[in-house]
């Protein structure tokens, strides 16, 4: 399948799970290349959220000690930037921070801004996996480089038994192209 297909197969496959909910900006409403992926996923699942990238991860750890499995959205790593204090600082630690009595599991969903057909300037395009995985010790975090880790990575994430949170890194330029 191609990377756009097997995106869409992963986010249904997440929909199935009853404490899933996915929440970001255009996941109910259109507006980036992630839109596509949740198309027939059910309303009832998505949150539309506005632009407070740092309020939105920490909903998402409050979902997470709720017991729900939200998978946040950041179109672009330039946004998911905003959130570093939340994710830095709390969602990965939090165990830490409680003496094992926390432990949310957030699944993130970001990318590596799309150059192509059309280049939207610097402050979208960059990849920060590197400096991510140096900063946060207890989260999980992959960088999607071809169709066929797709599915197996979000799987992973959804059933992890450790609890850890992830952060998967798609390429913007790869919905239209693998």
């Amino acid at each position: 399948m191609k990377y756009a297909e097997e995106l869409k197969r992963a986010m249904e496959h997440l929909a199935e799970n009853e404490k899933v909910v996915f929440m970001g900006q255009a996941v109910a409403d259109k507006g980036t290349g992630m839109t596509n992926s949740l198309v027939d996923i059910p309303d009832s699942k998505k949150i539309e959220w506005t632009v407070t990238e740092d309020m939105q991860m920490g909903a998402s750890i409050g979902m997470a000690i709720d017991g729900l499995i939200p998978v946040s959205f950041y179109p672009r790593w330039n946004f998911l930037c905003l959130a570093t204090n939340q994710i830095v600082n709390h969602l990965d630690k939090m165990f830490q921070m409680s003496s094992g009595q926390y432990n949310p599991r957030v699944i993130i969903r970001t990318s590596i801004g799309s150059k192509r057909p059309l280049h939207p300037q610097h402050q979208h395009i960059d990849d920060f996996t590197d400096a991510y995985r140096l900063m946060c010790r207890d989260i999980n975090i992959v960088r999607l480089d071809e169709p066929e880790q797709i599915f197996e990575e979000y799987d992973r994430a959804l059933n992890r038994e450790d609890g850890k949170s992830t952060i998967l890194v798609e390429w913007g330029d790869y919905h239209g192209e693998k």
